[in-house]
């Protein structure tokens, strides 16, 4: 531990270059972060006092990263209302319904064509299923696409997937771990969660008076010492009952949005948002061993190949029900295909559970590739979205419009 401080400034010195250079260049800095963090690692050089490997300070920078997931949900919820959420509920289970569908049976049918066994095949299912709500929430607000219509049911496909993955990671824990499983288990899983939820939406609607009352505090150390406590309390709790520290941070960021400090709270807590963020990044980059990723190649690049055309079908699906236009839609299946920390989670319960050792390079190397995808995807959604109306023909060029109507 002599050297954890210097180890970790030595991270953050990489961090900012790879800020800087992202920003010359104009790009997301997430893949930047993240190959940098597979640079470096267990099996870095160490160049006289420059010890690359990070052997000391590995679990302090993984901490710091989750600390930057939990700002990057808390400051998504910030920016959202939590009576627009409500008045979607339909549109959410319907969407989040029809996105879990079809990315579930794409991963399902992929890993029995593959030739895995049963429960090799619903690991595989349940990695290709989720996105990643780090990376989802950070390429929205770095687009600035928080407003944007269909953000609002992107939200609620992230919190419907969390309530999936609770269930989904209880099953399949009493099937690999030996713990065994019951019907009663999974309903009680997915009560626990719903009831949860609607606790938040309870009390974002009838005590934000008393809300507004609490957080009347003119000092911001004091304000932003309670509210930093209530999140990291309420992430922390909401761990214990089986929903993600995430969707925790995300709920208490939609309660806090009702209040008259809403806009305060944003404020204050950008620069955390941001400074935590990229250590999130780059601490996920350092959990993957590149010299382990070849030996799943083709594994991985068919499940993306999969992932893209299967989120893209949910996302025009789904947006589509619920009334958003085509190019809405397809921003929505642009979106969500990143993938990253619940991925990882799924692989690993899979690995515990003594199933095939590919599962582990196989997961890496689909996460690595999705997460730098993903917000190139996003960016570039109008150029996409325009190639796909050239060949679909969603809808008429405005020039033939205005003959039309001449």
């Amino acid at each position: 531990m002599d050297h954890l401080i210097f180890e970790v400034g030595t991270a953050l010195i990489l961090v900012a270059i790879a800020a800087v250079l992202a920003n010359r260049l104009n790009f997301s800095i997430i893949p930047f972060l993240i190959i940098l963090g597979m640079i470096v690692g267990p099996h870095a050089p160490t160049i006289g006092i420059l010890d690359f490997k990070f052997i000391e300070s590995a679990e302090f920078i993984s901490f710091l990263g989750r600390i930057g997931v939990l700002f990057l949900l808390f400051y998504l919820g910030l920016e959202f209302s939590i009576g627009k959420l409500i008045r979607s509920g339909k549109s959410i289970v319907t969407s989040g319904t029809i996105y879990l569908s079809i990315n579930f049976t794409g991963g399902l049918l992929y890993g029995f064509i593959a030739g895995f066994p049963l429960y090799e095949v619903l690991v595989i299912a349940g990695i290709i299923t989720i996105s990643s709500s780090a990376i989802v929430a950070k390429v929205l607000v770095d687009l600035r696409r928080t407003g944007n219509t269909e953000t609002e049911l992107i939200l609620g496909i992230i919190m419907f997937e969390d309530i999936f993955l609770a269930v989904y990671l209880s099953v399949l824990s009493g099937l690999l771990l030996g713990g065994g499983t019951t019907l009663l288990a999974s309903l009680t899983s997915i009560l626990i969660a719903l009831g949860y939820m609607l606790l938040f939406f309870i009390v974002a609607r009838k005590a934000t008076p008393l809300l507004n009352k609490m957080l009347k505090i003119a000092s911001d150390e004091v304000f932003i010492i309670v509210v930093f406590a209530a999140l990291f309390f309420i992430a922390g709790f909401s761990e214990t009952i089986h929903v993600a520290e995430a969707i925790g941070a995300l709920l208490l960021g939609l309660v806090f949005s009702e209040t008259d400090q809403g806009e305060r709270i944003e404020h204050l807590v950008v620069p955390f948002r941001d400074f935590f963020g990229a250590i999130f990044f780059f601490s996920f980059g350092l959990s993957i061993d590149p010299t382990m990723l070849l030996d799943a190649v083709w594994l991985a690049l068919g499940a993306v190949v999969i992932t893209i055309i299967g989120n893209y079908v949910a996302g025009m699906i789904a947006g589509r029900k619920a009334g958003l236009s085509h190019k809405a839609s397809s921003n929505i299946g642009l979106t969500i295909v990143s993938r990253g920390e619940f991925s990882i989670i799924v692989a690993n319960l899979g690995i515990a559970g003594g199933l095939m050792d590919i599962l582990s390079p196989f997961s890496a190397l689909y996460v690595l590739i999705l997460a730098i995808l993903g917000p190139l995807m996003t960016k570039e959604s109008k150029r996409i979205y325009n190639v796909m109306n050239k060949i679909f023909k969603w809808t008429e060029p405005k020039e033939k419009k205005t003959k039309k109507n001449a």
